[in-house]
Formats: structure tokens, C-alpha cells, sequence
């Protein structure tokens, strides 16, 4: 893929994977792919090999969870684990803390570092698939290497 038809979003994400050390390369998909399930079939992968990047407000601090596309995030469980109170946040928040469009929203390239957790279960995957800024982007990486370009910490979800 020429960087050149990458969105800037797109483009900032990238770079931000290549100084982190991973290859950065982003595929653009000739549809968006705004659900997990979406990219899956896209993909022809596992759904539980999407990675969804979802921001929540653990207390009143917006986090980002990686997720696995098969799974929900028990928020009372998963609240409990990272002790407080877990809550899905709103949609103007996740564009302000991300810069990115939900449906596309990646786990690197935002305005600021959020906190953030990885889900577990991405590890039953040799690969797996993470939005790329866009929601017609993706990347492929691994679990183990998600949750060191993120500096997330791995915890069970569900």
C-alpha cells in the first residue's frame, strides 16, 4: 500500500507503529469494516482474532480496552479487576481522546497515551487484527507484540 493513500489519521498511526518498532503496514479494505464481525469476513480470519479498540471511563478517566472480537467486556468483572468503576464511554469523549472515528479507532496513534488493557483471549491467536485510524484500515500483529507497542497489560475480559 503507497502511504500516499492513507488518510492522515491513517498515516499517524502508522508512524507511530513504526517508531514503536513494529512494520507499520496498514491495509486499506475496499469497504469499511466497522464491526469486528466485518473484518473478519473481510479478512477471512476467526472473529476472536479482531482486535476492537474500545474506550471506556474507568472512574471518571478514559481507558482503551483491546478486546477480542468474540468477546463483550463484562464491565462489573472487568471494573472489579481494574479496580473501579467501569463504564462505556461517549461517543464525542472517544473521538476527542483518540482523534480517530469510531469503527476505526486504533490501539496506537492517539493524541494522548490512555491507559491500557489487552485482553487475554487475543492470545489464542498466532495473528491478530487491529483497526488502523480508519474504519476501512487494519493491521496485523501478534498479541504478544500489541501488548508491548500499546504497553498495555493482559487481563481476562469477560
Amino acid at each position: 500500500m503507497r502511504r500516499s493513500l492513507l488518510s492522515p489519521v491513517a498515516c499517524r498511526v502508522a508512524d507511530t507503529l513504526i517508531a514503536r518498532g513494529h512494520h507499520g503496514l496498514i491495509l486499506t479494505q475496499s469497504t469499511p469494516t466497522h464491526t469486528a464481525l466485518d473484518a473478519a469476513r473481510a479478512l477471512g480470519v476467526d472473529v476472536g482474532a479482531i482486535t476492537k479498540s474500545l474506550v471506556f471511563l474507568l472512574d471518571d478517566e478514559p481507558v482503551l480496552l483491546l478486546v477480542s472480537g468474540a468477546h463483550q467486556v463484562d464491565v462489573s468483572n472487568t471494573g472489579a479487576r481494574l479496580e473501579g468503576k467501569l463504564t462505556r464511554a461517549p461517543a464525542d469523549l472517544v473521538r476527542a481522546v483518540t482523534g480517530q472515528p469510531i469503527g476505526g479507532v486504533a490501539p496506537v496513534g492517539h493524541p494522548t497515551n490512555l491507559p491500557t488493557w489487552v485482553d487475554n483471549a487475543l492470545s489464542a491467536h498466532r495473528e491478530v487484527w487491529a483497526a488502523g485510524g480508519h474504519p476501512n484500515t487494519i493491521f496485523r500483529t501478534s498479541f504478544r507484540e500489541l501488548v508491548r507497542i500499546t504497553a498495555g497489560l493482559a487481563i481476562d475480559m469477560d
